[in-house]
């Protein structure tokens, strides 16, 4: 099978076919970022005509094996036909290290790479369990920084999660590796940048305040830390990323193409954490979280889910969100008289809005205090479409889960 395979970040599943590494063309490679490439994944120069181009053999080839040879520049008159060459090679070689050189040529992409020191596994123990506790801690970690990217908060919650998602979906991810230990994911430029950015300060950032905590046993630091970008978020993915570990690391390099971001170190530091930083890190997530106030809104949003214990008195709705709120799907308990008003909305195909507080506990899901809610007016076409949508997905008894044994609230989070 193919090694890099564009996955959902941060969708648990992968898809089930990889994608081949695209070639680039000869006229689309620059010399230098081509050598600067080679060099990062480990390709040794072994020589060459000084001044016009270099030898360069895979890691772990004998010299007299496998050689690409990489012009200095595009000055020389066979300087084509010699990349020409390399891409060639590049494509039919077996080593790992040629299919990342050809991803950073196609893709110009900041790389990243997560790496866990694990003792060796028990005889008999699967591998794929601990390359998937990596793949998620890679994950997480990423969805924190595309969190961030958006907008800084000590807990996000369900805040911005399709946007952040959404930043993330060009991201190739190369294997876990036999044992687990090592993980390389490839963040495009044009669209990820200011993911990578973000995440390596929130990284700093974390490192820093749990030193501060554990010299000093106080916690103030993580409340600065936010603004370079740490929550909850980020707590959480480094704790399952280092939890089971003798350490783990995270390493950044940029684009050779593209350069650092202005402000950024050209080589920037790997960081590092390791077990005993995971009660602190532990303590900071569950600080952001109840320090995070709730935030005042006023939702417009369409009825997907109805329920409650009896023919009459209050009941749960769940909406599906169109404006007011950063989240996908809201839970809001409603008097009968407001419970009534959105059961016929939804009845005619009508979104209401209603105002209240959307509450950080449980992940800005629910909204309590509702107030003002009111039936939405919209044109015909979108009537339709609400309706259409409404039934292509859930039956009616699903909305209706009325003192018949419908499924318990707390099974039902949105």
């Amino acid at each position: 099978m193919d090694r890099y395979r564009r996955e959902p970040v941060p969708t648990p599943a992968t898809p089930p076919f990889p994608a081949t590494p695209p070639v680039p063309s000869p006229d689309e490679v620059d010399p230098a970022v081509l050598g600067a490439l080679l060099a990062r994944h480990g390709w040794r120069r072994r020589g060459g005509a000084a001044g016009r181009y270099g030898r360069w053999t895979p890691p772990g080839d004998p010299a007299g094996g496998t050689s690409l040879l990489v012009p200095q520049s595009r000055e020389f008159p066979d300087s084509a036909d010699l990349l020409g060459e390399a891409m060639t090679a590049l494509a039919r070689s077996a080593a790992p290290s040629a299919r990342e050189v050809l991803i950073g040529l196609a893709v110009p992409s900041d790389e990243i790479r997560w790496r866990r020191e694990v003792p060796e596994p028990r005889a008999g123990a699967p591998a794929w369990s601990a390359q998937e506790r990596l793949r998620a801690a890679a994950r997480a970690t990423l969805l924190a920084g595309a969190l961030a990217a958006r907008g800084r908060a000590g807990y996000h919650g369900a805040r911005h999660r399709r946007e952040a998602e959404a930043a993330l979906e060009r991201v190739l991810v190369g294997p876990a590796g036999p044992d687990g230990r090592e993980l390389t994911v490839f963040v495009p430029v044009e669209r990820g940048r200011a993911v990578t950015a973000t995440l390596l300060h929130a990284l700093y950032g974390l490192r820093d305040a749990v030193d501060y905590q554990r010299a000093t046993g106080r916690q103030e630091a993580f409340d600065a830390a936010v603004e370079a970008g740490v929550s909850r978020e980020l707590t959480e993915a480094v704790v399952a990323l280092v939890e089971g570990t003798e350490g783990a690391r995270v390493a950044l390099e940029w684009s050779p193409g593209a350069g650092p971001p202005r402000g950024s170190a050209a080589r920037p530091d790997p960081v590092e954490f390791s077990p005993g930083d995971l009660p602190a890190l532990r303590e900071a997530g569950a600080r952001y979280e109840r320090a995070e106030p709730p935030v005042p809104v006023r939702v417009t949003g369409a009825v997907v889910r109805l329920r409650r214990t009896g023919p009459g008195g209050p009941g749960t709705v769940r909406l599906r969100v169109l404006a007011g709120a950063e989240v996908a799907q809201v839970r809001i308990t409603l008097g009968e008289d407001d419970y009534r008003i959105a059961v016929h909305a939804h009845l005619v195909g009508l979104p209401i809005r209603v105002s209240g507080r959307l509450e950080s506990r449980g992940g800005f899901r629910r909204i309590t205090g509702a107030t003002d809610v009111t039936p939405v007016q919209v044109d015909e076409a979108e009537r339709d479409r609400l309706l259409k949508s409404m039934q292509e997905h859930l039956g009616v008894a699903a909305f209706f889960e009325e003192a018949c044994g419908g499924p318990e609230e707390a099974r039902d989070e949105p």
